[in-house]
């Protein structure tokens, strides 16, 4: 007696809900992600020989460019409903007799790092694009108007709890970033990272 033979056909798999999902997912991070503004600065940062990562939330920074101007950056700490940047926005306008209103400090909130003397914020908050770029001059930081020192004041004040980052350029001054020490560890900051860039140099010692 013959016998029948079972065709047999290979398992497939429908792709297509997949590839929809895959489409779904994509949109959504296209239009819910927020892209970080761009610095006040381009500062290139000198090698290292440590190879520890700098913090990236709940810190606040010091930027020295190559032509040793001062730049500053706080972020909203760990939680951001804490509000941190707005609060400091409101020390350095009472201290300075600068009035911000409620829509400027909301904008204040979201932008990126700063350089400039107090008088400029207000116009710097409410300037576009290349206008804003051109206000960025530094922030002052002489022996008799060290706004920066009151800049690192009140956001010690605000966040005692944050990281303090110097980020100095390669081509920056050595008085300059001294000065930035000294006035860092005049606010009792005595521990705080200095950013490199990512290559970590190897150190040999002298034959």
């Amino acid at each position: 007696m013959s016998k029948f033979k079972i065709a047999h056909k290979a398992p497939s798999i429908d792709m297509t809900p997949m590839v929809d999902l895959f489409f779904l997912l994509l949109t959504f991070f296209m239009l819910t992600t927020s892209f970080r503004p761009q610095e006040a600065a381009q500062v290139d940062t000198p090698n290292s020989i440590s190879g520890l990562l700098a913090p990236e939330k709940n810190v606040f920074t010091i930027y020295i460019s190559k032509d040793n101007k001062a730049f500053f950056n706080i972020d909203n700490g760990q939680d951001s409903t804490s509000h941190v940047r707005a609060a400091l926005l409101k020390n350095m306008g009472d201290y300075f007799r600068v009035p911000f209103t409620a829509d400027e400090i909301i904008k204040f909130e979201k932008l990126a790092s700063f350089g400039m003397p107090m008088k400029d914020v207000k116009g710097w908050i409410n300037a576009e694009g290349s206008a804003r770029d051109r206000m960025q001059t530094g922030i002052p930081m002489d022996s008799l108007d060290n706004q920066l020192a009151m800049w690192v004041h009140f956001a010690r004040l605000n966040n005692p709890a944050a990281e303090v980052t110097i980020k100095g350029d390669a081509k920056s001054e050595y008085k300059t970033v001294k000065k930035v020490f000294d006035m860092v560890q005049d606010k009792n900051i005595d521990k705080f990272n200095l950013t490199t860039i990512m290559d970590k140099v190897e150190v040999k010692p002298l034959k």
